[in-house]
């Protein structure tokens, strides 16, 4: 990745879809014991990888500060950004699917200076069998995390390129605004061409036509080195109307 595209990446996927479920019950570093006595503190700097593909998956980690990209490379070398993790959030969680003898798919790297909290998947295997609060909301995490999963292939499944873009759009601007529907006026998002084709696995050249599509159609502004505003309300009564005119 260009340092240009591991600067602070928008959240992928919103956290207002699921905002009732994840304040009451998903899980975060509070879960942890206050007096540091399970897992160990460690500083990533700006595009340093926590893993990469064929390491070991038997950790699990806590964002204490800054953001990690979960990425996925393809054999020549294209990249996907997965998803992106926040403060207080958990990743690495699916190292509970393969056990100790297992090996990470992909790769987990700082886009900004991050400092973590690595757990030894046994240590914190025994710690959820001790408290049923904690294990309750690991669960709850998992089940957010599928719904997210769902959603990406959703987006993904879409084969035109305004479509794909423009949900990908919707999906950021919803994370900015705070709304689950994802519209509102106008939302500023900071993000450029090359990270929404990392996010929508389109090419650079099918973000910036298809921006431009969109941009004379009233629906998004953007400028080099400004914020690009979509415009929510718009672009999704837009999407509904090709839709229905397909159907």
């Amino acid at each position: 990745m260009s340092d240009e595209t591991l600067k602070k990446y928008e959240p992928e996927f919103p956290h207002g879809e699921h905002d009732d479920c994840r304040v009451l019950t998903a899980l975060t570093l509070d879960h942890l014991p206050r007096d540091g006595s399970l897992g160990q503190t460690r500083r990533f700097r700006h595009g340093a990888d926590v893993w990469q593909p064929e390491d070991r998956s038997d950790r699990i980690y806590f964002l204490a500060r800054g953001q990690i990209a979960i990425i996925a490379s393809s054999v020549d070398g294209h990249e996907i950004v997965l998803s992106v993790i926040e403060p207080r959030e958990p990743f690495g969680e699916l190292c509970f699917c393969g056990g100790d003898h297992a090996y990470r798919r992909t790769t987990a790297r700082a886009t900004v200076e991050s400092e973590i909290v690595e757990v030894n998947l046994t240590d914190f295997v025994n710690y959820l069998q001790q408290n049923r609060d904690v294990l309750a909301a690991f669960l709850f995490t998992f089940c957010i995390r599928l719904a997210h999963a769902e959603r990406r292939i959703e987006i993904l499944s879409y084969r035109g390129a305004e479509e794909r873009l423009g949900m990908l759009l919707l999906h950021l601007a919803s994370a900015r605004s705070g709304r689950s529907d994802g519209q509102s006026e106008e939302v500023k998002l900071s993000v450029t061409h090359e990270e929404l084709a990392r996010m929508a696995a389109m090419s650079r050249q099918q973000v910036t036509i298809t921006m431009g599509r969109l941009r004379r159609a009233g629906l998004v502004r953007y400028e080099r080195n400004r914020p690009l505003v979509v415009k929510a309300d718009a672009l999704a009564i837009y999407l509904s109307n090709k839709k229905s005119a397909q159907d």
